[in-house]
C-alpha cells in the first residue's frame, strides 16, 4: 500500500514539474529533487519497473542542466562553474548547483533582508550534500561510476567554498548560504548541522564505493573529511526542530551503515547523534507542535521527523550494530517509543481536508515528495 501511494505521488510529481513528459522549462528545486531521485531508485528496486530508473536518470540530467547553469533571467549564461560547454557536460557539478528559488540572488550591493532572503536563489551546503547522496545512490544502484565522480567533485567544491577561515587561514566555521558562483557569502551564519552533514556524506563517498570502484582518477576526500571533523568537534547537535531531528537520525543511520558495511569506526559520534536526537524528540513532543491546526504547520518539516524515526527503526532491526557498542541500544529503544509520531504525522497529512491548507498547497512538491519518502524510505535511507 505504501509503495502504491509513493508510486502515485512520484508519477504525478514527474508530470507536474516537467520531468515526464519533459517540459521546455522544467521546475527544478535541488532539495526536493534529491529526495525524488532516491524515491525513484527505491521504486525501481521494489518493482523492477524500468520507468522509475529512467525517471531517476532523467531527473539527474535535468537538475544538472537547469541548476548547474545560470538562470534564464541572469545576464550570465552557461555553466555556473565557468567551464565551457563540453567541459561543463563532463563536470556538471564542478561549480556546485543552484537552490532553484523563484527570485534571483541578492546582488553585491543590495541590502540584506532576512525574510526576503528565503525566496532568493544561491547555494545551500545542506542541499548540496543531499544531491551528493542522491548521485552516490544512483552510482550504487546502476553501477555507473560517473555519478559517483560527480558526487565527489561536488563535495570537493562545496567544502572548499563554504568553509569560513580566520585571517590566518584556519578553518573556523561554514557559511550557510553562498552566491550562485560561490564567490561570496549571502548568509554568513552557520547551519547547525552543515559540518555534520558534510562529514557524514564525504565519508560515505570515500568509503562506500559503487561496485567496480570509482571512475578514473578521483581526488580523495581525506582533507575535506579532516576539515569538517575539526569544525564538528565540540558542537552541540541537539535541536527541537522536527526536520533537524530527522536530519540527525538520517545521518545516524548512514553512519551506522558505514560502521557495519564500509569500515568506519565512529561509535562515539553515533552515540552523540542518538543522544541529541532523543533530547530533540522529547523537546518537540513537549512543544505540542502536532496539536496545532494544519494551517500553522509545515508538512515537509514534520516528514523529516517521520523519516528519521523510520531510520531509527532500521537501527533497532540491526542487532549487529549493538554488538559493536552496546550503549547504542538504549537511545534507539527510547526513540522507538516515539514511533506513534510516524503514524500520526502521515495520517494527518494524508487527510484530504488537511491538504487544502496553504502550508500544503504552497509547498506542494516538497510536501508530496517527502511524504512519499516517509511512506517508502528505503531509496533515501540506504547508503
Amino acid at each position: 500500500m505504501a509503495d502504491q501511494m509513493t508510486r502515485q505521488r512520484m508519477l504525478e510529481f514527474a508530470r507536474r514539474t516537467g520531468l515526464s513528459p519533459r517540459a521546455r522549462e522544467p521546475r527544478r528545486y535541488l532539495w526536493t529533487d534529491a529526495f525524488a531521485v532516491c524515491n525513484y531508485l527505491g521504486l525501481y528496486g521494489h518493482s523492477g519497473e524500468q520507468q522509475f530508473m529512467d525517471l531517476a536518470l532523467e531527473l539527474v540530467d535535468q537538475v544538472h542542466h537547469t541548476l548547474g547553469r545560470h538562470r534564464t533571467d541572469d545576464p550570465r549564461s552557461g555553466w555556473i562553474s565557468g567551464l565551457g560547454e563540453a567541459e561543463g557536460e563532463r563536470h556538471p557539478t564542478a561549480g556546485g548547483l543552484r537552490i532553484g528559488k523563484d527570485e534571483p540572488e541578492r546582488g553585491p550591493t543590495e541590502p540584506y533582508d532576512e525574510i526576503g532572503e528565503w525566496e532568493r536563489d544561491g547555494q545551500y551546503f545542506h542541499y548540496l550534500t543531499k544531491w551528493m547522496h542522491a548521485l552516490h545512490r544512483v552510482a550504487r544502484v546502476t553501477g555507473r561510476p560517473q555519478y559517483h565522480r560527480w558526487a565527489v567533485e561536488l563535495a570537493a567544491t562545496a567544502v572548499e567554498r563554504f568553509i569560513q577561515r580566520t585571517a590566518s587561514g584556519k578553518p573556523e566555521r561554514m557559511y550557510w548560504k553562498m552566491s550562485i558562483d560561490l564567490g561570496r557569502p549571502l548568509v554568513a551564519s552557520m547551519g547547525q548541522h552543515d559540518p555534520l552533514d558534510g562529514y557524514i556524506t564525504c565519508n560515505q563517498l570515500q568509503r562506500c564505493l559503487p561496485e567496480g570502484g570509482a571512475a578514473g582518477t578521483l581526488p580523495d576526500l581525506d582533507d575535506e573529511i579532516a576539515l569538517l571533523a575539526g569544525i564538528c568537534r565540540g558542537q552541540n547537535w541537539a535541536t527541537g526542530d522536527a526536520l533537524g531531528i530527522g536530519g540527525l537520525l538520517w545521518d545516524a543511520w548512514r553512519l551506522a551503515q558505514m560502521m557495519l558495511e564500509c569500515g568506519l569506526d565512529r561509535p562515539d559520534l553515533l552515540a552523540d547523534l542518538l543522544a541529541a536526537a532523543v533530547a530533540g524528540v522529547q523537546s518537540f513532543v513537549h512543544s505540542d507542535a502536532l496539536r496545532l491546526p494544519a494551517a500553522y504547520r509545515l508538512p515537509f518539516r514534520e516528514f523529516g521527523l517521520s523519516i528519521g524515526l523510520r531510520a531509527a527503526q532500521r537501527m533497532l532491526e540491526s542487532p549487529e550494530l549493538f554488538r559493536i557498542d552496546a550503549r547504542l541500544h538504549g537511545p534507539v529503544t527510547v526513540l522507538m517509543g516515539y514511533w506513534p509520531l510516524v503514524e500520526e504525522i502521515e495520517a494527518f497529512w494524508l487527510d484530504p481536508v488537511n491538504q487544502q491548507v496553504g502550508t500544503w498547497r504552497e509547498h506542494l512538491d516538497i510536501n508530496e515528495v517527502m511524504l512519499a519518502t516517509s511512506l517508502a524510505p528505503d531509496g533515501f535511507l540506504s547508503v
